[in-house]
């Protein structure tokens, strides 16, 4: 298996991954306030769309790399 085809397959993989989820979530820590052993902070949750868009051209080029041949 050679790396055009691990690239290809990869970006259809995400591709259909970003349209099934649509996006997805995650945690970013924030330091408000140090104030000697005192320590203050805020969890932020952060979500991160991926549009319709991103994935089916994920797909469709994991297809072409896939499908045509040199």
């Amino acid at each position: 298996m050679n790396a055009v085809k691990i690239v290809a397959i990869a970006l259809i993989v995400a591709g259909s991954l970003a349209l099934m989820y649509g996006g997805f979530t995650y945690t970013k820590k924030t330091d408000q306030v140090k104030l000697g052993p005192i320590e203050l902070s805020i969890k932020d949750r952060e979500t991160v769309n991926i549009p319709v868009w991103a994935g089916v051209a994920a797909i469709v080029a994991g297809a072409a790399l896939l499908f045509v041949r040199k």
